[in-house]
């Protein structure tokens, strides 16, 4: 099955749901764990297959360490399909002994779907949903672990579509962001990674790609993946997503990171520290949790308390806080731009940051690359240590001209992410594009990092002449003037104006 016709298949399966009491905001916790049952059922019924093949007609349980998950009895797919009444009771039930049974692997990986409920589901409706997912083939043979993982990926970015309004970017960063941010760390086989913010987990598997394309071993960060979410559906999703792609070892927790990090390190009492770290926090977060942060146990504070009504510095001082104190550790945090110039606190904690030199690189992109927010994000690069040739610099990019029109939203494409990596790497001026600014230029200009300051607008660019203008504007008044005329006029007409 090709990625198309698997991504097809997956989305016809979704639209049963189509008209149905569930809202198609909560589509991605109904959908996303049932694909991943799905998945389990086949890849298991694979697994006795070829242990027949080898051992013979013998009862399987006999040879449990042939199947990568354990499946308690009456908890296969096919035993769901010939459940009469009650679907959903029984489906959360099989869903929970499988957690149960799998604890390592699986915990809470299903989520908290509200399978039981009558008024969301009736028995038709889990029967057709089941039906639906039937006739998809998702076992190893029929897919490869890539190939599911990308369809998911798709399916992921179709519940961002249809929850545009709902904040869907809190769950989901769009791949050529991920790709570009990735690229820029350039993590390493072996090398801790940790997302405190992680969705559904597009950060992790994109360092652990990055890796792969580059001809290393995935295995070599088994046991060094960390992840950090507070939405438990999106936690459980994350932790989907890593198992599709062929990702075993791992850590995703489900706890609010600016209340209650979930990655300690008893040796030092402090937190857990890791050698590439990346995320794309909520932007601008209101009541994060300043109140603990006035005497933070963790020392997250230590450039200063931000603002109540802006979260921000307070996902960058924990991710600084978990960047390994030694050797060659990094991090990239998604922003909004207004973080590189607001004043008051957050200037203060950016004059600290830039100060003590951790600042190495800044990146403004284009607006509504995002979902759920139209507003011009920017990405920023800091490095506990920087190589001698970067250090007292900061490379400030408007890479906003970068991006691909659609229709709703804007997108960065691969030849976009390169082009940014290329300035990155080559760490020089270019007009319009480029300034590597020094550490005393950022201090004339009051500490800001508002990218305009340093790479100005190109002049005259799209300007008209100063007559063509004046024509404009006259037209454009002449009109204005007829259309209030008109609109006199039909309330007058219509009665609405006495």
């Amino acid at each position: 099955m090709s990625v198309q016709e698997l991504k097809s298949a997956l989305w016809d399966a979704a639209n049963t749901l189509r008209g149905s009491a569930v809202d198609r905001t909560d589509w991605k916790g109904y959908i996303l764990p049932l694909l991943f049952f799905k998945r389990i059922s086949d890849v298991w019924d694979e697994e006795l297959a070829e242990a027949r093949e080898v051992y013979g007609d013998v009862d399987p349980s006999q040879f449990p360490e042939v199947h990568r998950f354990v499946l308690p009895d009456g908890c296969h797919w096919k035993d769901l399909r010939s459940v009469a009444s009650n679907v959903g009771t029984a489906l959360q039930k099989a869903m929970q002994e499988i957690e149960r049974a799998n604890p390592d692997t699986l915990f809470r990986v299903f989520g908290s779907a509200d399978w039981g409920n009558k008024e969301k589901f009736s028995d038709e409706l889990l029967k057709d949903l089941i039906e639906g997912f039937t006739e998809i083939q998702l076992g190893n043979k029929a897919v490869s672990a890539d190939l599911l993982g990308d369809a998911y990926e798709y399916l992921v970015g179709k519940f961002a579509d249809v929850t545009r309004r709902n904040k869907a970017g809190e769950f989901y960063t769009p791949r050529g962001v991920v790709r570009m941010m990735v690229e820029i760390l350039e993590p390493k086989e072996g090398e801790s990674i940790y997302d405190p913010a992680c969705g559904t987990g597009g950060m992790l598997l994109g360092a652990i790609e990055h890796v792969m394309r580059n001809g290393g071993d995935p295995r070599t960060f088994y046991g060094k993946i960390y992840g950090q979410e507070r939405n438990l559906t999106t936690a459980a999703i994350a932790r989907m997503n890593l198992v599709l792609h062929g990702i075993e070892d791992f850590q995703v927790a489900r706890e609010d990171t600016l209340r209650t990090p979930a990655f300690t390190d008893s040796s030092t009492g402090g937190l857990a520290t890791f050698d590439c770290v990346i995320a794309n926090p909520p932007f601008s977060l209101k009541e994060w949790g300043r109140d603990l942060w006035e005497a933070d146990p963790w020392g997250r504070a230590q450039y200063g308390i931000p603002p109540e009504s802006y979260g921000d510095y307070a996902f960058v001082q924990h991710m600084i806080a978990s960047m390994a104190s030694s050797g060659n550790s990094r991090m990239a945090v998604v922003l909004p731009q207004g973080a590189l110039f607001r004043k008051s606190a957050e200037g203060s904690i950016r004059q600290a940051l830039l100060e003590r030199d951790m600042v190495e690189a800044v990146i403004g992109l284009a607006p509504n690359l995002f979902y759920g927010t139209q507003l011009a994000g920017c990405v920023v690069i800091l490095r506990r240590q920087k190589p001698a040739e970067r250090k007292n610099k900061v490379l400030i990019i408007d890479a906003s001209s970068l991006f691909r029109k659609g229709r709703a939203q804007n997108f960065l494409d691969q030849d976009h992410s390169d082009q940014i990596v290329a300035w990155y790497h080559a760490f020089e001026d270019g007009e319009d594009r480029a300034k590597v600014a020094t550490l005393d230029e950022i201090k004339k200009e009051g500490w800001t990092l508002n990218i305009s300051r340093y790479v100005p607008p190109p002049i005259g660019q799209d300007i008209p002449p100063l007559a063509e203008a004046v024509d404009a504007f006259k037209t454009a008044l002449i009109d204005a003037r007829a259309a209030e005329d008109h609109l006199g006029k039909v309330l007058t007409e219509g009665g609405w104006l006495q």
